[in-house]
């Protein structure tokens, strides 16, 4: 069977650290290898980035084989790059205030996730628990592509045997109502299928984001699983604005963020 790989994008920050933790705990559950990226400006930098990369290889050593590499250009372009050229299938990055790549936070940080057709889980400050991901919230608006996000759901939920918890926006028109409760039965019978245990939740649509962070903070969950559509539409509760408010929650809990495919609601992902 196929090595599975995950990506580390590290700049040396303790969120970036913090990414590596939550990257080194779900190798060990799922048997994958992790590559530990540095990305400089110039060539002339690249000895003083080998040398603190190789340190926090050695500092981890003991827990798993890290693989370290140094790329020269830029982070919107070379992350996903790196990730694609190594059929990774999944990259950890941290988000960032006022140190690290470029203040990677918010609009930055989505402008890395677009660029890349490999999902991110991005953290910041929280640690990941012993278990992993033990609880993981999903919402589902009315975009057609929210669908992709469950088999990437499923497959860190059966490897970490999660709990999985769909929210979605209520609607007072009654054709969209009809299609939430569509979008929620499937949600269900996916998970089920799988042998997944799933909770759903029906909250205004006004201020969904918030709705979804406040939902994830009562049940103390792991992660947040989102689409990054990157655009306003119609029928989608959360839009750019919101996938940032997501990413950057106050409660820093880790996202999921997957870019979508046309064409698919979800095929063979993370670690199937």
């Amino acid at each position: 069977m196929e090595k599975k790989t995950i990506i580390v994008p590290h700049d040396f920050t303790a969120v970036a650290e913090n990414a590596l933790n939550h990257a080194i705990n779900t190798a060990k559950t799922t048997g994958a290898e992790i590559l530990l990226l540095h990305v400089v400006a110039k060539e002339k930098l690249i000895g003083e980035a080998e040398e603190k990369l190789n340190a926090v290889v050695e500092q981890h050593k003991e827990h798993i084989k890290i693989t370290p590499f140094i790329r020269v250009g830029n982070i919107f372009d070379d992350i996903g790059d790196f990730a694609s050229e190594n059929h990774a299938e999944l990259i950890f990055m941290g988000t960032h205030g006022q140190t690290g790549w470029q203040h990677l936070t918010g609009s930055y940080a989505l402008k890395v996730i677009t660029h890349s057709t490999v999902p991110f889980i991005v953290v910041q400050e929280k640690g990941i628990k012993e278990n992993g991901y033990d609880d993981i919230v999903v919402p589902l608006d009315l975009n057609k592509e929210t669908k992709q996000k469950l088999a990437y759901v499923a497959n860190i939920a059966t490897y970490f045997k999660s709990r999985v918890h769909v929210i979605t926006p209520d609607e007072t028109d009654e054709f969209l109502r009809h299609q939430v409760k569509a979008n929620i039965q499937f949600a269900v019978k996916f998970f089920h299928e799988r042998g997944i245990d799933v909770t759903t939740k029906v909250v205004p649509t006004g201020g969904f984001d918030k709705e979804v962070v406040k939902h994830a903070v009562s049940l103390d969950a792991d992660l947040i699983a989102i689409m990054n559509l990157n655009r306003n539409n119609m029928l989608g509760a959360i839009t750019a604005n919101h996938e940032q408010y997501i990413l950057t929650n106050d409660a820093q809990i880790p996202t999921l963020i997957v870019n979508p495919v046309v064409g698919k609601y979800g095929g063979s992902v993370l670690f199937s």
